[in-house]
């Protein structure tokens, strides 16, 4: 299992904490690998992408235009996070559900 988020993060130490089992990723210091990147994509679309976050607040309009993809790999931290990755199936967030799902309090 693997925890993709930031060290400085705290929903994502909440989730590492909950979960020790799992290696976490920093993504400003290592990313996101592309493969696992595309999927999350593809499973979540739009909501993968931070909008409400200082980093997209401080992109340009011609920034903020470009393909979603382009932009994660680009500013790594404009990625929701906790974006949890447990034998190929991807949860995003540490919501309730996300927590009811994995099994965690």
């Amino acid at each position: 299992m693997n925890i993709y988020g930031l060290k400085t993060c705290d929903t994502c130490r909440k989730a590492l904490k909950s979960l020790p089992q799992a290696q976490f990723v920093d993504v400003r210091a290592r990313g996101v690998p592309p493969a696992v990147l595309r999927a999350a994509h593809e499973k979540f679309g739009k909501a993968l992408l931070n909008t409400r976050s200082a980093t997209w607040r401080g992109l340009n309009q011609d920034q903020r235009a470009c393909a979603d993809l382009v932009l994660l790999v680009d500013h790594p931290t404009l990625m929701k996070r906790p974006l949890i990755d447990m034998d190929g199936e991807l949860y995003l967030g540490w919501t309730d559900d996300v927590r009811k799902q994995l099994g965690v309090g």
